[in-house]
């Protein structure tokens, strides 16, 4: 049997589900690494993937986090020349100019 190496965190997961195999954890209360049964693929404040589950044998939550930020494509401007351009902000050692006074 061939291994096919899988590189992103969901691949993980969704291979992982494909061919039947279960991801495997440690288990704190177990003292042991155990397949996580219902694992489901969850995204952690800071960005990263992780899967969470139960534990098979004692039903503990079981967490493994997977790695890698999840990342979101920021696109370019459309077209940067006719961007506004703002004012150039008054320094400290200048006056701002009264709106009242013509």
């Amino acid at each position: 049997m061939a291994v096919r190496k899988v590189s992103t965190p969901a691949a993980v997961l969704s291979a992982a589900r494909r061919t039947g195999l279960m991801i495997e954890g440690y288990c704190v209360k177990c003292k042991a690494k155990r397949p996580i049964a219902d694992a489901v693929e969850e995204q952690m404040k800071n960005g990263r993937k992780a899967v969470k589950g139960k534990c098979p044998t004692c039903g503990a939550v079981m967490f493994k986090i997977l790695g890698g930020k999840a990342t979101v494509p920021v696109p370019p401007p459309a077209n940067p020349s006719s961007a506004p351009v703002a004012a150039p902000a008054p320094t400290g050692s200048e006056p701002a100019p009264d709106p009242s006074q013509p």
